[in-house]
């Protein structure tokens, strides 16, 4: 079994347990609601932002034609489907390029962070009845 087969198979057990009904799946409106978000004015001047080009909304797309092309299968059938898709999208995600390139994940906590607080600390914040600021 390769990588990606693996990782496909741990995120439709994940899904399964996020979306366990059909009714809990996403709904073609949904998703053509999200599609229609990511064009939205809003959404564009944030992509500029952070990122210095619009967004891309193609996936978002896929994903409601997607849907549209499962309108005649049984409720069952169509959230099996989605969830197969989904961890797809997800296990192409985890295989390529992330912030874990560059950085590696701990472990364990760095040794004595957070620092404890001192007595000194502690007293900085007593309540001494009279002590307002007003």
């Amino acid at each position: 079994m390769s990588e990606f087969d693996k990782i496909v198979t741990q995120e439709q057990a994940y899904l399964r347990l996020v979306h366990p009904t059909p009714e809990e799946t996403p709904t073609c409106f949904n998703l053509f609601d999200t599609y229609l978000s990511c064009n939205a004015a809003r959404s564009q001047v944030k992509s500029y932002y952070r990122f210095g080009q619009g967004t891309q909304c193609g996936t978002k797309l896929e994903d409601w034609k997607f849907c549209l092309g499962l309108k005649s299968l049984e409720p069952e059938q169509r959230q099996e489907a989605w969830i197969r898709r989904r961890a797809e999208w997800w296990a192409q995600r985890r295989l390529g390029k992330s912030s874990e390139d560059v950085w590696e994940m701990r472990a364990e906590p760095v040794p004595g962070f957070p620092k404890p607080p001192s007595e000194g600390d502690i007293k900085k914040f007593e309540f001494v009845p009279g002590n307002f600021v007003d």
